[in-house]
């Protein structure tokens, strides 16, 4: 009998964990044989977890009797409905399905800081560098509507390096969530298709810090705060590769 070929399907339900025994082994047997795959999905996981772990305060709370489902059913059938009242609860309903992944053992809560700015930029990087069909949500030709649009959200002026001199061109950004708020992240690739990340996001602590190296399995890269804003350069070049990158961008940024 021959073995159905492993789809995308199979490989979120991997992440969740609701894949049945036998697929499940042969899930698990792809991704020994393709280890550019099993490291994109060891990224989804961590990000599931991250998720998980900046939203469970509020999984467990009960809906407000306000946006019970029967007087939400009642008030849309008012003349005058509260649409804001349902898409609250929409909003409710799906921040309880994301907690409610299935992620086995404690979780640590999320940290704070320098620290864990430096962590939200290596699961960036893991996640989405990887991705050659839609790294980015706006591309680099419409980087005038990414920057306003990143700086809406953070309610800062945000503004997007130039790396050329380094031998890195903007291919776009997206927003991120984070457990400490959306943040803006801005994607580089170089001429052999290597490439970077820069994370940035308003800070609640650690608001002006200087430069501090990171590093992961497989990636390394800095970060650093000024003015109440972070920044996180990740990679898979060397930290001394990636070092006058850093310095540059952080040059750049302060000349907002």
């Amino acid at each position: 009998m021959n073995q159905r070929p492993i789809s995308e399907d199979d490989l979120n339900a991997h992440v969740d964990g609701v894949l049945e025994e036998e697929r499940r082994a042969e899930v698990a047997a792809y991704l020994d044989g393709h280890p550019d795959v099993a490291a994109r999905i060891a990224a989804y996981s961590a990000q599931r977890e991250l998720l998980r772990s900046a939203l469970a305060p509020i999984a467990d709370e009960p809906l407000p009797p306000q946006l019970n489902l029967r007087r939400l059913i009642e008030n849309r059938r008012r003349p005058r409905p509260s649409w804001g009242a349902a898409v609250a609860a929409l909003i409710l309903v799906f921040i309880g399905g994301l907690a409610g992944w299935g992620v086995r053992g404690a979780v640590q809560p999320p940290g704070a800081g320098l620290a864990a700015l430096a962590q939200e930029a290596s699961y960036s990087f893991g996640v989405y560098a990887p991705d050659r069909v839609r790294p980015v949500e706006i591309r680099a030709t419409d980087s005038e509507q990414l920057v306003q649009w990143v700086s809406n959200r953070l309610h800062q002026p945000v503004k997007v390096p130039d790396l050329t001199n380094s031998g890195y061109r903007l291919m776009g950004g997206r927003l991120v969530a984070t457990s400490h708020g959306p943040a803006a992240m801005f994607m580089y690739d170089d001429d052999r298709g290597q490439r970077l990340v820069i994370l940035t996001r308003p800070m609640q602590t650690d608001q002006n810090k200087p430069m501090a190296p990171l590093s992961g399995d497989s990636v390394s890269g800095f970060a650093w705060a000024d003015d109440g804003l972070g920044y996180g350069l990740v990679g898979q070049a060397t930290p001394e590769q990636l070092k006058p990158i850093a310095d540059d961008a952080r040059r750049q940024m302060r000349a907002i």
